[in-house]
């Protein structure tokens, strides 16, 4: 039986990804910096991935590797640094989560650190998968407290994304990392169609029986409001991912997380509806 190392295992994507491997039947690793953390149907290892010799130990016997890291301004270092260790320890089949539309040239930081993580691994001659999703649907808990109270705001005016469900990541990683036919291939992962802000709204009101309303605001006032909640690099960088997204540059659709699946990816009408009481209880 295959073993597959999720780095990252209780973030997001990860926490989703784990029993999505469980019931493709494979042993799953997952990695985490907590002594402390238990991850059900898991085996729990314990690494950083700034400790090179913690992160090699969690490699020994791993025949698939799946790398997110969480976001820190040196996101891009850690990851090219663990990809070479992943080709030291004679890993051949890595899944690297990247996001839709990296590129070097890109005025978006984040899009520059991923695509410069995907030109590293390229490099390395290791075999590996890309995935590009585009915006989270989930990035939404992150306005529960405001939608339980009827709204939420961001800079994005009246621009569509192509957003996506973090399930439908989890499940589509699940693929590449356990079937064969994917090495040096790179999907960009979306939703089944785009949604502005407005659209996402009315599947929150549908989903809680109440209306929830979305106000455009500028980057200057939305950036005030979150001042001191973040650090400066990522207040930063999340103004120049909704930049990008304002200006239109994420509403492409692709099929690849049906392609990869066989199933549907989920519409925003499905992500309002199976999250309605985390928006009910902030």
């Amino acid at each position: 039986m295959d073993t597959v190392l999720v780095a990252g295992a209780t973030g997001t994507v990860g926490s989703a990804l784990i029993p999505a491997l469980l019931d493709r039947g494979v042993t799953v690793r997952a990695m985490t910096r907590d002594s402390g953390r238990v991850v059900p149907g898991a085996e729990t290892v314990v690494a950083d991935l700034r400790d090179p010799e913690s992160v090699a130990a969690a490699l020994k016997g791993a025949d698939a590797i799946f790398l997110n890291s969480p976001s820190a301004p040196d996101a891009a270092e850690v990851q090219t640094r663990f990809a070479d260790l992943a080709r030291d320890a004679g890993v051949d089949r890595l899944v690297v989560l990247s996001q839709y539309a990296a590129r070097a040239d890109s005025p978006v930081r984040f899009l520059r650190w991923h695509a410069g993580v995907e030109a590293h691994v390229q490099e390395l001659g290791i075999g590996h998968t890309v995935l590009r999703p585009n915006l989270y649907l989930q990035a939404l808990l992150a306005f529960a407290a405001t939608i339980s109270q009827g709204f939420f705001t961001a800079p994005i005016g009246d621009a569509a994304v192509s957003a996506i469900d973090t399930r439908d990541i989890a499940d589509a990683a699940a693929v590449v990392l356990t079937e064969a036919g994917h090495t040096g291939r790179t999907y960009t992962l979306t939703g089944p169609r785009a949604v502005t802000h407005d659209q996402i709204a009315e599947a929150l009101s549908g989903a809680l029986g109440r209306e929830v309303a979305f106000h455009a605001t500028s980057a200057g006032r939305f950036a005030a409001g979150l001042t001191g909640l973040l650090p400066p690099w990522q207040l930063e960088g999340l103004l120049e991912d909704y930049a990008h997204y304002a200006r239109g540059e994420a509403a492409e659709v692709h099929t690849s997380v049906t392609d990869l699946t066989g199933a549907p990816a989920r519409d925003v009408t499905d992500f309002a509806r199976d999250h309605a009481a985390v928006f009910r209880s902030e």
